[in-house]
C-alpha cells in the first residue's frame, strides 16, 4: 500500500537471504517491537534472526502517524496502580514514561535518519471536565518525576490557533518521527550488530524440539531456536493466530494533505508539536518535514470507508483548524491498531522460552520501544517477577470475529457522547 511514508522514505534495507539453521533467539515479526528486541539481544551477544512474513514496514509499524507519546491512551496512573498495585504499577508507569526517550536515544545512538523531533506532545482538553481530568493526570506524572505540565486555555490557543479547548496536558518528552524510516533504521541496526533480518518468511508453526523450538515457515524452510519471541501485533495468520485474537483490532485511516502554507503552520503548530485531544472521537494532527498535515480517523461503517474517510478527515482538519482554504488529501492509507481490554501492554508466555508481546493501544511507536526491550529481557532469562510488564497466560478473546462490529458501535456511541460533553 502506498503511504506518505513510502513516498518520502530515505532509508533502504537489504534483507538477508540465507536463513540460519539455528539461532539463540528467533523473532517472529519485523516491526518496531520485534526489531527493538532483536537490537537489544544482538547487542547482548545473542545470535538473532528476525522473520517477517511480508516486508519491513508492511504492518502497523509502517502505517501509523509517527506520534511518539510516552503515556497510556486510555489509562491514567491511578488506573494502572489499581490494576497492578502501587509497586508494580509504578514500575510499569516509569517504563512507559521513559518510552519516548528510549526511541530518541536509539535514533541518536544508531544515527537513524527518520525526521526525529522531540518537541513535546500536546493533549488538549475538550470541555471543563476534560480539563480537570488532565490537570490531575499531569500532577500524577509530575509526581513520578516526569516533565508534564498543564496549559491554560489561552496557552492552548497560542499553540493550536483553536479556541474550543479548556486547557491541555503538555508532555515535553513526546514528539514525532518518520515511522517507516525508523523501522528500517532498526532493521539496519540489527544487521550491524550481527543479527539477520528476513522478509517473506511467514512462520506457520512453532513446535517444541529437544529443549528448544522449531519454526516451520510457509516457504517450507525450518529453523531451530533456543528462544522465540512473537511480535506480530494484531495479525492472526500462522503462528500469530492466538495472540492476534487476544486483542480488539481497530482499523485506522490516515491522510496526509498537500504542504501547508508557512503562515498557517505558525498559527497551528508554532513549536511543531503533535496534537491529540480528549474527545472520544479524538482529533489529531501533526506536520511532516514538508509541512503536510497528517491526521486520521475510524469508520463506523466499513463499506466505502477508504475514499469516504479521506474526504471526511480532510474536511475535519479544515473545519477544526479554521482554514480559509480547505485542505485536500495527497495520500490516504490504512492500518490496524491492537487494543487490549484493559488498555495495558501484555507479555504472554506460551512455553519455556517462548514469549509474545502485544497491546500498544494507540501508542505504537513509544510503547513498542519498551515492549521490545522487556521481551529481550525475558528471552535472556530474567526472572518473571522482575519484569516491568507482568507475564500472562495467553487467552484469545471469545467471539473475536465480532469485535469489529463492537468497535463500530463504540465509535457511534463516542460521537454522540462528544456532542453532549461540552
Amino acid at each position: 500500500m502506498e503511504t506518505l511514508w513510502t513516498r518520502t522514505a530515505r532509508n533502504k534495507i537489504v534483507p538477508d537471504t540465507a536463513l540460519p539453521g539455528q539461532v539463540d533467539v528467533a523473532i517472529i515479526g519485523g516491526g518496531f517491537t520485534g526489531l527493538t528486541a532483536a537490537r537489544e539481544l544482538a547487542g547482548a551477544g545473542r545470535s538473532v534472526a528476525v522473520l517477517e512474513a511480508s516486508h519491513i514496514g508492511a504492518g502497523a509499524s509502517g502505517m501509523n502517524a509517527g506520534f511518539v507519546v510516552p503515556n497510556f491512551a486510555k489509562a491514567d496512573p491511578i488506573a494502572v496502580r489499581n490494576k497492578l498495585g502501587s509497586e508494580r504499577g509504578d514500575i510499569l508507569l516509569r517504563l512507559v514514561g521513559d518510552a519516548a526517550n528510549a526511541v530518541y536515544r536509539t535514533v541518536e545512538e544508531d544515527g537513524i535518519v527518520c525526521d526525529a523531533r522531540q518537541t513535546g506532545w500536546l493533549n488538549p482538553a475538550f470541555g471543563a471536565a476534560g480539563a480537570e481530568m488532565l490537570k490531575a493526570r499531569a500532577a500524577m506524572w509530575r509526581d513520578l518525576g516526569r516533565p508534564v505540565t498543564f496549559l491554560s486555555a489561552d496557552e492552548v490557543r497560542e499553540q493550536t490557533g483553536m479556541d474550543i479547548y479548556s486547557g491541555a496536558l503538555l508532555d515535553a518528552e513526546g514528539g514525532t518521527i518518520h515511522p517507516l524510516d525508523y523501522v528500517r533504521g532498526l532493521a539496519i541496526s540489527v544487521q550491524s550488530r550481527g543479527g539477520t533480518v528476513h522478509e517473506g518468511q511467514r512462520v506457520d508453526e512453532v513446535q517444541r524440539d529437544n529443549g528448544g523450538w522449531r519454526l516451520i515457515m510457509r516457504s517450507g524452510a525450518t529453523m531451530r531456536a533456543g528462544k522465540v519471541l512473537l511480535c506480530t501485533n494484531a495479525f492472526t495468520t500462522g503462528a500469530a493466530n492466538k495472540m492476534g485474537r487476544s486483542v480488539v483490532p481497530l482499523r485506522v485511516y490516515q491522510i496526509a494533505t498537500t504542504p501547508t502554507d508557512p503562515a498557517i503552520v505558525q498559527r497551528i503548530a508554532p513549536d511543531a508539536r503533535p496534537v491529540g485531544d480528549t474527545r472520544q472521537n479524538l482529533f489529531t494532527y501533526r506536520l511532516d518535514r514538508d509541512n503536510r498535515l497528517i491526521s486520521g480517523g475510524m469508520a463506523a461503517i466499513p463499506l466505502g470507508a477508504f475514499a469516504r474517510l479521506g474526504r471526511s478527515v480532510a474536511e475535519r482538519l479544515s473545519t477544526e483548524l479554521g482554514l480559509a482554504e480547505p485542505v485536500r488529501p495527497e495520500v490516504v492509507w490504512t492500518g490496524t491498531a491492537a487494543m487490549t481490554p484493559d488498555f495495558l501492554p501484555r507479555i504472554y508466555q506460551m512455553g519455556d522460552g517462548y514469549f509474545g508481546g502485544i497491546g500498544c493501544n494507540g501508542r505504537g511507536v513509544a510503547m513498542t520501544a519498551q515492549l521490545g526491550r522487556v521481551l529481550a529481557r525475558a528471552a535472556i532469562g530474567e526472572a518473571p517477577e522482575s519484569l516491568p510488564i507482568p507475564l500472562r497466560t495467553l487467552r484469545p478473546l471469545p467471539f473475536h470475529s465480532f469485535t469489529p462490529i463492537v468497535a463500530s458501535a463504540a465509535l457511534l456511541q463516542a460521537r454522540l457522547k462528544d456532542r453532549f460533553s461540552k
